[in-house]
């Protein structure tokens, strides 16, 4: 088996029952899920403001955004992620493994009814019986998403 130069590695999470992942050249940190500052008429899977070690990071919950049901557990995590020039925490269920699959693995993104799941979705890994399904968090984010985190910015930045 020929060693692949261009593995890509990546976090896997859970979002409900489905497993996710994304690039782990995004992640920055994973950190418990911490107080957050509400900011008015936002979406709903907007949390608003989280103070990290004096930078402020816009938090939205992923689970909402997908339509996914929330669970809270002990589990409950936020993933802090670079998403060039934002950074965003992202809350999800489970923080589960970095996986590393070989192309092979790797299949395209699915036709799917719900348009909008199958934009940010970019491959589906297959590991064993499970399906991962490894999505791009940049496309996930509308441009409303962009405006609700950057007006937040320059919010922080007049405070």
């Amino acid at each position: 088996m020929q060693e692949n130069s261009h593995n890509i590695r990546y976090l896997s999470f859970s979002l409900g029952n489905e497993e996710y992942a994304i690039p782990l050249l995004v992640v920055k940190e994973v950190i418990a899920i911490p107080e957050v500052t509400p900011i008015p008429f936002t979406p709903n899977y907007f949390l608003g403001l989280m103070n990290l070690r004096g930078q402020v990071i816009s938090v939205l919950d992923l689970r909402t955004k997908l339509g996914i049901k929330p669970s809270t557990s002990a589990e409950n995590a936020v993933i802090i992620c670079d998403l060039d020039p934002i950074s965003l925490g992202v809350i999800v269920d489970s923080i589960n493994s970095v996986v590393s699959p070989d192309e092979n693995e790797l299949s395209g993104r699915p036709d799917t009814q719900n348009a909008k799941a199958s934009e940010y979705i970019t491959n589906i890994y297959r590991k064993n019986e499970k399906l991962i399904l490894i999505i791009n968090l940049a496309k996930a984010l509308s441009i409303d998403d962009y405006k609700a985190i950057s007006g937040s910015e320059k919010a922080k930045e007049a405070a």
